[in-house]
């Protein structure tokens, strides 16, 4: 059994249906509207910019409409989280690169800047010179424990004392 306040929103909602459903049929009844030649015309240019695009993508298979497609991907691609078919529309970068690109931040974590991204088997200071105006980095890396000339950098509570040192 329904509440009276149950009973008032079934009915509010079937007066808005009813209401809405009214409206519908009398624009379909009255016929088009008039339409501004402007808005018209710019539709028309946006219908033929697509379908040139479509028509470029359909003619040839394989490369071209990769190349179609790599200029609809956005210009910066955050590396640590985009996937490989993303990273792949970036120049330089091919399928096998960008695969292990995904690879290795899926197993050692994000890059977090284009010094991580170096980690990366085929990337050097060069390439990622290169890539620096059209990649960026939103993740931050994970801490590295490993030690590099000249660097100390411990994991925490593992601190030990050289020969010689006193460590009171």
């Amino acid at each position: 059994m329904a509440t009276p306040g149950e009973r008032k929103a079934l009915l509010f909602l079937s007066g808005v249906m009813l209401l809405g459903g009214g409206v519908r049929v009398a624009r379909a009844v009255s016929g088009p509207d008039a339409v501004d030649p402007r808005a018209k015309a710019a539709i028309e240019r946006q219908i033929s910019a697509v379908d040139s695009v479509r028509k470029l993508g359909k003619k040839k298979k394989g490369g071209r409409a990769k190349k179609a497609a790599a200029q609809i991907v956005p210009a910066i691609i955050d590396l640590d989280i985009a996937s490989a078919e993303e990273i792949e529309t970036l120049r330089y970068i091919g399928p096998a690169l960008a695969k292990r690109i995904v690879a290795d931040r899926d197993s050692l974590g994000p890059f977090g800047g284009l010094k991580g991204f170096q980690r990366v088997k085929g990337i050097g200071p060069k390439l990622a010179a290169r890539l620096d105006s059209s990649v960026t980095f939103s993740l931050h890396p994970r801490p590295s424990y490993t030690e590099t000339a000249g660097s100390s950098d411990q994991p925490p509570g593992r601190r030990r004392s050289r020969r010689g040192d006193s460590a009171k």
